[in-house]
């Protein structure tokens, strides 16, 4: 299990059972699954997806995956894993839109970071964004994440590689 997360509006700790409507409901909205890996996925693979946090990531305790919360809702979802693709860290992260421009994602955003500066000691932190996710993208360059490359996907949109490096 991943250790809670606060940071001065947000809670990051573990799902629990509880959290799968909150869960299903987030990465059925298409605001938000466009960014998520390969797009939208039907609610059926949104719950198995939910199941597997339970089943795989935390049972073998793969990587961190905590669900966001503010003011004891849930609001969102992140991550921080190893990956092939950016031969490092990749903090993953989404918001519900209902709580878009309120400063949240950068509050988030900066935690994970912190979090793998501070206590997995990480020299790097990537990203992934899809260009056309432009707010993702500024507000990962307000943080201090630069553009490393661009990764042409199968159906031919690019992705940028964003890295931040430890001060």
């Amino acid at each position: 299990m991943p250790p809670t997360l606060h940071t001065a509006r947000l809670l990051l700790d573990s799902y629990t059972p509880d959290d799968e409507e909150g869960f299903a409901a987030l990465f059925q909205d298409v605001r938000v699954s466009r960014w998520m890996g390969d797009g939208p996925s039907s609610e059926a693979e949104n719950r198995a997806l939910f199941g597997r946090i339970f089943s795989k990531v935390y049972a073998r305790d793969l990587f961190d995956v905590w669900a966001v919360r503010r003011q004891g809702r849930l609001v969102g979802h992140a991550e921080i894993k190893r990956t092939d693709e950016v031969e490092g860290h990749e903090v993953v992260y989404a918001l519900s839109p209902a709580v878009w421009g309120s400063g949240l994602g950068t509050e988030l955003a900066e935690a994970l970071v912190a979090y793998g500066f501070e206590t997995l000691w990480l020299t790097e932190v990537h990203a992934t964004v899809a260009t056309e996710n432009e707010a993702s993208l500024r507000l990962l360059g307000r943080i201090g994440f630069t553009h490393v490359r661009d990764v042409e996907e199968d159906d031919g949109g690019l992705t940028r590689v964003l890295t931040a490096c430890r001060g």
